[in-house]
């Protein structure tokens, strides 16, 4: 996989800014009905003076590994929380492109719309890639809501300004629920329904489950293959 529309990552603050403005300017909000076969999960680890991105492909709906690369890089932009992006984005990059399997959806532990400037990192990829995205958040960056119910499948709606920027959806009975946003080319409503159906016996989505154990430094199961860059 190879983004669509590409900038330079190694930035000033002020134009970093800029540039996610711009790029906001061209996130869809809606669902094509495309068919989803392939979810892929991705999350970022931080292993000393390296960033290392980790994708795990899993089929849908019935989340089988079939599917994962992980790829390290020197990192240059520092940590500025709202501008993640840019630290993260050219090791996810890496790693997407070496694939063997193109996901249909991409779900990011991180935030979509839900960010100061509707940029998070789902949003952010999912526009260079052209690719619906979702980002599924443990903790909230921005906005205020209300404590959803305590079952599966509660939500409340996630606020900033007086605009929806997300849900607060439980995935898990009477666990801590998790933050739900936008990235790119999906609704909100669709989004939480992919989350959902991605959840089984944990609180967090099977695909970023996996990218997360494969960004720690964990290998996949015996006979899965694992490409590394």
């Amino acid at each position: 996989m190879k983004p669509r529309i590409s900038h330079r990552w190694d930035v000033p603050v002020e134009e970093a800014m800029a540039i996610q403005r711009r790029l906001a300017s061209q996130v869809v909000l809606a669902w094509d009905e495309r068919p989803v076969e392939m979810v892929a999960g991705i999350d970022v680890g931080f292993p000393g003076e390296k960033g290392r991105a980790a994708v795990a492909v899993l089929s849908f709906p019935d989340l089988q590994l079939v599917d994962s690369a992980r790829a390290e890089i020197e990192i240059s932009f520092p940590y500025i929380p709202g501008l993640l992006a840019f630290r993260e984005g050219p090791v996810i990059l890496a790693a997407l492109e070496h694939l063997s399997v193109e996901p249909d959806l991409l779900i990011f532990d991180g935030q979509g719309l839900a960010h100061p400037r509707r940029m998070g990192i789902a949003t952010h990829m999912g526009v260079l890639l052209d690719m619906p995205s979702i980002g599924c958040a443990k903790s909230r960056l921005v906005g205020t809501h209300q404590e959803p119910g305590p079952r599966r499948g509660a939500y409340a709606r996630l606020y900033d300004e007086g605009e929806v920027i997300g849900a607060v959806l439980r995935a898990r009975d009477g666990v801590n629920p998790v933050f739900v946003s936008i990235g790119h080319r999906i609704d909100l409503e669709r989004a939480m329904d992919f989350v959902l159906r991605c959840c089984t016996r944990y609180r967090l989505p099977e695909p970023i489950r996996w990218a997360h154990q494969l960004a720690s430094g964990e290998r996949p199961p015996q006979g899965q293959q694992l490409s590394l860059f």
